[in-house]
């Protein structure tokens, strides 16, 4: 069986994580801190943009994995898992500002809902009730 959503969204998370990480580099780079955070605050904002999502892409892929491999994803699946993406976007991007972003705001609040509502999916599945 091959997962489609699961490996597309894997791919897109990937070139996402990528992403995160040049921006983390061109700061590193910009600043000169070759160790941690030299206490450069956008260096800082950006490390924490890409551990937040090395943080939460795996549960979420794993979630979308099972439930695809359960046989219950269907054409929502993949809308959740896109959903999911264009948030950590909005939230790497919105980690730039040093005061409040609602960008930042929004896509982890989306992250945090499409994590637990997959959760949620996953134990109605394994509990029959999906």
């Amino acid at each position: 069986m091959i997962l489609q959503t699961t490996l597309s969204l894997s791919a897109a998370a990937a070139v996402l994580a990528f992403w995160l990480a040049v921006r983390t580099i061109r700061a590193r780079l910009a600043a000169r801190v070759w160790h941690g955070d030299g206490e450069n605050p956008l260096l800082l904002r950006r490390m924490r943009a890409q551990a937040n999502f090395g943080e939460s892409a795996p549960f979420v892929l794993v979630l979308v994995a099972g439930i695809e491999f359960a046989g219950k994803g269907g054409e929502w699946l993949p809308i959740v898992g896109g959903v999911y993406l264009l948030a950590r976007i909005a939230h790497g991007i919105g980690m730039d500002k040093a005061e409040k972003s609602p960008l930042r705001a929004a896509g982890f609040g989306v992250s945090m809902l499409t994590l637990l509502g997959l959760a949620a999916i996953a134990v109605l599945i394994a509990t029959g009730r999906f």
